[in-house]
């Protein structure tokens, strides 16, 4: 089944046909990035409608739709509805505006609009069970980043600041392929390591600190996402300490992770170990999130989620440790899950790193 298949059959039968207006779901469904278009698909086809900016593009690029230029949206969204005979409609209420909905209420012709959560919440579980070709475009995500941070290592010393590391990583990826970062770059030095989504400044890094970096690459519309916490120098036994805490936390949790799991049950394997340790109130997230073409996305690792994480999602496994005002250490890495396991798509080394 192709992606609109799979959509409809996780759908209500009496639902006829949905309307997809968000960029991200928009690429999900036709593989085509660009800023403005609208799905409309209904049991037996589907139609991109989409203006005179990207036509040329979208016939080049989309296989799965009809690519239909837009002149006036409204009218050929009503007479497509009018060809297929059908009376109503689904939206992505988790992302359409209200004054968007309200000018489809007023201008669809005896259609009855669904806006309750239903179609984003189909979409939300098709997207987090991973095909095989968007694993390919994930794995090479995660390579480039990958490859950036290996190479980052060399330019990371005494003097060098939070905002140049940032900006050497995200040089590194866009030079290796990257169309984008998976989010703004997190470089942190010293004490402001204990910031789990600190913002990186102009404090140089000092010997004896750790550095913490957490970044990502897109490719193909599929984000990465990877954190390493290294030491420029020698770490104090805290600091070891601190870092083993941690990374046996996350190799239990590694160990643990498999489709069955719940996203509660394999929180508690990496906070209990934290916990145990004397640490519990410093590790304050959730264990890990889907990634795929959002950075956050179902399913989550989370203490309050008891859902199941199903085979073929992908998933971070990033538990942390953070002492105010003195130093934070979180190490992640992202797996496919599977019926027996996981497979780690994060291959650099995770044992404690001086320079």
């Amino acid at each position: 089944m192709n992606r609109f298949e799979r959509l409809f059959s996780e759908l209500p039968s009496d639902v006829e046909s949905v309307l997809i207006t968000s960029d991200v779901n928009r690429r999900y469904f036709t593989g085509m990035k660009s800023s403005a278009g609208t799905v409309l698909a209904f049991r037996d086809k589907a139609y991109l409608i989409i203006d005179f900016r990207y036509i040329e593009k979208a016939r080049a690029t989309v296989k799965s739709a009809e690519v239909i230029e837009q002149k006036k949206l409204m009218a050929q969204i009503n007479e497509l509805m009018k060809e297929h005979g059908v009376c109503n409609t689904a939206i992505e209420a988790q992302t359409m505006t209200v004054s968007t909905l309200n000018m489809y209420r007023s201008s669809l012709e005896g259609v009855e609009i669904n806006d309750t959560d239903m179609l984003s919440n189909a979409i939300n579980n098709l997207r987090a069970v991973k095909d095989e070709d968007e694993l390919v475009c994930i794995k090479k995500a995660q390579e480039i980043a990958e490859a950036a941070f290996e190479n980052v290592l060399s330019f990371i010393k005494p003097g060098v600041t939070e905002r140049e590391i940032a900006l050497e990583l995200d040089r590194q990826m866009l030079e290796r392929g990257a169309e984008a970062m998976s989010f703004e770059t997190i470089a942190l030095a010293g004490a402001n390591t204990s910031m789990p989504h600190g913002v990186p400044s102009d404090k140089a890094v000092e010997s004896g600190e750790f550095v913490l970096m957490d970044f990502g690459a897109v490719y193909n519309g599929y984000h990465s996402d990877m954190t390493r916490t290294v030491c420029v120098g020698k770490p104090t036994e805290e600091m070891e300490k601190v870092y083993n805490i941690v990374l046996e936390a996350q190799q239990a949790a590694l160990e643990a992770a498999h489709g069955g799991i719940t996203g509660s049950e394999l929180d508690k394997i990496a906070r209990d170990i934290i916990k145990a340790a004397g640490y519990g109130e410093y590790f304050g997230h959730s264990l890990g999130h889907g990634v795929g073409m959002e950075i956050h996305e179902k399913p989550n690792a989370s203490e309050s989620n008891k859902d199941i994480l199903k085979s073929g999602a992908v998933v971070t496994v990033e538990p942390g440790i953070y002492l105010p005002g003195k130093f934070g250490v979180r190490i992640e890495d992202f797996v496919i899950l599977t019926e027996n396991g996981c497979v780690n798509l994060t291959k650099c080394a995770k044992n404690i790193i001086s320079l």
